[in-house]
Order: structure tokens, then sequence, then C-alpha cells
């Protein structure tokens, strides 16, 4: 029986002089590894296409982490600090959209997680990593690449939730690699864990009958290693399957 087919959102970025359809490997060797699952990048060319041409031909979606941030327009804001990537931004929202209007799974990591809230209705705030009322969400500027993944907290998962269903604990130890975060949570979201801050790090959903989950940390960095980034994984492919 063939497997299920996931989209993976790619992301705009500059490769030498030009600009490329980039998702970073260890996203999409994560989830074909630990969800067993087929994988097609989605391109963030909302000029090219649209959402409701690809919605029909996956069996769920992955909204991965990225270097830019959701434009700030687009919860109410202005400002911030970018790099943006608008067409990432315009395909990710309307995918967000047409895959709950087919009731298939919307999974997020990271921006991915922000951008489902966003495309909900929810706002973000950007100062993770700079307010005293929050521990800090991202290593020290002066870190090397991998040092920055290693900058880890607790987060607590809620009572009765999908999650700790999942994990069959109340607590995990997380990476930690953001400076923006949940600012007010979209409508119909129901928070799955916090930080000790108290910023939410995980959520989920059923809108429209869609399985939906989004962490802010990065299940897919060192995934091999860590059962609990693989149970993400295994949950994503669940939710292709139709049995989350």
């Amino acid at each position: 029986m063939s497997r299920p087919v996931l989209g993976v959102i790619a992301c705009n970025r500059m490769v030498g002089s030009e600009v490329a359809q980039a998702v970073m490997n260890r996203y999409i060797r994560a989830a074909m590894t630990y969800a067993d699952v087929a994988a097609l990048i989605i391109p963030s060319l909302p000029d090219l296409m649209t959402a409701a041409e690809v919605a029909p031909r996956i069996d769920g979606i992955l909204l991965t982490g990225s270097p830019s941030n959701v434009a700030t327009r687009l919860y109410g804001d202005e400002g911030g600090d970018g790099p943006f990537d608008d067409g990432r931004d315009e395909i990710a929202m309307s995918m967000v959209d047409r895959m709950i209007d087919a009731r298939k799974p919307v999974f997020g990591i990271c921006r991915g997680f922000q951008e489902i809230n966003v495309a909900l209705g929810g706002t973000l705030r950007r100062d993770t990593s700079a307010s005293d009322a929050l521990i800090r969400h991202h290593a020290p500027d002066d870190v090397d690449f991998d040092a920055m993944f290693d900058h880890r907290h607790p987060v607590e998962l809620a009572d009765g939730g999908m999650l700790s269903h999942a994990y069959a604990k109340g607590a995990l130890d997380v990476n930690s690699v953001h400076f923006q975060g949940i600012g007010t949570l979209a409508d119909g979201l129901t928070v799955e864990a916090r930080a000790p801050d108290g910023l939410i790090e995980a959520y989920s959903a059923r809108p429209n009958g869609a399985p939906l989950l989004a962490v802010q940390w990065h299940p897919e960095w060192g995934t091999e290693n860590d059962a609990d980034s693989q149970t993400y994984f295994h949950l994503l492919g669940k939710a292709l399957r139709g049995e989350l």
C-alpha cells in the first residue's frame, strides 16, 4: 500500500546570488523517517500557484521553521525585525485555510507554529529573548549553530492533552531557538504545553475535523537521538493515516 504524501512548505532563500525554494533536509528526513510518509515540497510562489491547486493532492502539511519572521501586518502590528518572506506568508496562510477546509492534518514547527496561530486569528510577541518577564528562549548571539540548538528548557504538558497522552508524562525538555512567540492564542486552539514563564509552547485543535498540532521547539533537530522528538513525527504519521 502506498504511503501518505506530506506537503512540506518551502522558503524563499538566497543561495549564492539567486533565490531558491529551500527546505532544510532535517525537516524532510525526520518527517519521512519517523512519520513513514512520502513528501513533496510546496513552493512559496503565490504568483505562480494557489493553495487550492495543491491541497487536494497531499494528505497533510508540515509548516517548518525558518530564519524569516511572519509579517507583522498579518497580526495587526507594525515594524519588527526581518528577514521576512511574503511569498511564504501568503502560501502558508492559504494552505492552512485550504487544508482545514479539506479536513486534512496541519502540523507546525517554530515559524510554522507561529504562522498557524496568525492564520487562525492570533497574534505574536517579539520579545521572547529580551523580556525580563520571560526566560531566554534563544541562545546568546555569539554561540555557534550547533550550540544554538543546545539551548534548552522544560515545558509542562497540559493534563489530558494530546501530547501528555502521547508521551505519558507531564513534562518534556526541549530545545529553544526563537525570538518570537505566541501573543494571543487564536480562538479554537487548545494549549498543549507551556514554558516555565507561562509562554505557550504547543497547541492543538480539530477545526472542521482537521487534526492540528504545532510546537514552538525543533523536534527535527537530532531526531535520531531523541525518542521524544520521534514521537512528534509518529503523531504526524498517525494524523496522515486518519489514526490520530
